[in-house]
């Protein structure tokens, strides 16, 4: 099976051909439909995550189909359409694993970072980390949502987001475009605070009432204007200090809601959170019951990020322009 290996920090992907693995015990061997390329496996390839192991096969957006399941494993069945996120395995016995909440098990371990992942034909996974894709959702679409979908998601839900809410989502792209349409399905009213005006049309097209554009404006003070302040903002891009910058733009008891940062240390101003009970939270993706939920919300509502199909040997072209920061649309490596 044709694969895309990572060897070590800074390096292209090396392309080469590998047996098609088997599963062991409690894993299925999926053969894979699409893997979305994803911001995180572009931090990996440039050594921003230490636990990383190389050589390595990137790749967490998957979807597939079960091809073979190791012994023990009853579910999913050969022939079922699945998908999986960036969590790929756990320790199954901590308080956390049992209250389902296995992203925040201390003993984690990420496919594509530390497990192989979905730069190949095929891949094997853990049978209870994969989930099965509702009927009628297109698994290339639907590859993003795996992890852009799943933050953006879990990340307003974990935040409390209600249908009376005003929501501010910083960034609009890959991460922030699915999150203005997830808030403006559940009902929200959204804001959306980008550095200049390029994208307004795109935003008020999928239903943001407000624009702000930070070279224009200073965005808590523009957020204060929208009837009091946002009750929620959510941080998509990959900057700190944009997220800091809009804090005070929060009604009182709001929630700013990090899933997107950068190397920079988080600096708040204490004196307007103490006095308005604001609260700070950061999000790390989510569980497979939350990929759950999202794929099916998604597909209730027909929310599908934009794509560009790529072959799997076009991958470090994609990444490059990641990196120089003029990717375009979110890429998914397709699998005939």
């Amino acid at each position: 099976m044709l694969t895309a290996i990572a060897t070590a920090i800074d390096e292209p992907l090396a392309f080469t051909e590998r047996e098609v693995p088997e599963p062991g015990p409690g894993e299925v061997l999926v053969k894979i439909i699409a893997c979305g390329i994803c911001y995180t496996d572009l931090d990996v390839l440039q050594g921003h995550w230490p636990i990383a192991r190389f050589p390595l096969v990137p790749g967490h957006e998957i979807t597939g189909v079960v091809a073979a399941a190791g012994p023990g494993v009853s579910w999913p069945e050969v022939g079922t359409s699945v998908g999986t996120q960036i969590l790929g395995d756990s320790c199954r016995h901590c308080d956390y694993c049992v209250r389902g909440e296995k992203i925040l098990c201390r003993q984690k371990r990420f496919t594509g970072i530390v497990m192989d992942g979905g730069y190949a034909e095929y891949t094997v996974l853990k049978a209870d980390f994969v989930i099965p894709l509702p009927e009628g959702l297109d698994p290339v679409a639907a590859a993003p949502l795996m992890c852009a979908g799943l933050t953006a998601f879990n990340s307003l839900r974990q935040a409390g987001i209600t249908p009376t809410s005003r929501v501010a989502i910083v960034g609009a792209g890959g991460v922030g475009a699915l999150a203005v349409r997830y808030a403006v399905a559940m009902g929200a009213r959204v804001a959306v605070i980008s550095r200049s005006n390029r994208r307004e049309a795109e935003a008020r097209e999928m239903g943001a009432e407000r624009f702000i554009a930070t070279e224009d404006s200073d965005p808590a003070e523009a957020l204060r204007a929208w009837d009091g302040g946002a009750n929620l903002i959510l941080n998509s891009s990959p900057s700190t200090s944009a997220a800091a910058a809009t804090l005070t733009g929060l009604a009182p008891d709001g929630t700013l809601v990090l899933c997107g940062y950068g190397p920079e240390p988080l600096s708040l101003p204490t004196e307007p959170m103490a006095l308005n009970r604001l609260h700070v939270m950061a999000n790390p993706s989510g569980s497979p019951h939350d990929t759950r939920d999202t794929l099916a919300f998604s597909a209730a509502h027909g929310i599908l990020p934009e794509f560009t199909p790529i072959d799997l040997r076009d991958a470090n072209t994609v990444l490059d322009a990641m990196a120089k920061g003029d990717s375009g649309k979110r890429s998914v490596i397709t699998f005939n």
